[in-house]
């Protein structure tokens, strides 16, 4: 199990992403969580393996018809508390 924090930019907030996120991070088996940043940009805690991670950013690249993702910034991380789903904070 891998651990990746990850901040999407562009048109990311008010456009339905988050619970966009949600549901591609249920559709790829990830858990851990999503919430908004005040600086416009949304952050995402994402646990999983290797290959879901993968698929699940290259989801969140295509956006979901009103987002358009900029840039999506991914740093892997030490696993320091285990996720059972996947939430919006």
């Amino acid at each position: 199990m891998h651990q990746w924090e990850i901040i999407a930019t562009g048109r990311v907030q008010g456009v339905g992403f988050r619970y966009h996120a949600q549901a591609l991070a249920q559709r790829c088996d990830i858990r851990g969580f999503v919430r908004n940043l005040p600086d416009g940009s949304v952050y995402i805690l994402a646990q999983g393996a290797r290959n879901q991670l993968q698929s699940f950013c290259d989801l969140l690249k295509l956006g979901n018809g009103f987002s358009r993702v900029k840039s999506l910034s991914i740093d892997e991380m030490e696993i320091t508390k285990e996720y059972n789903d996947f939430e919006i904070k």
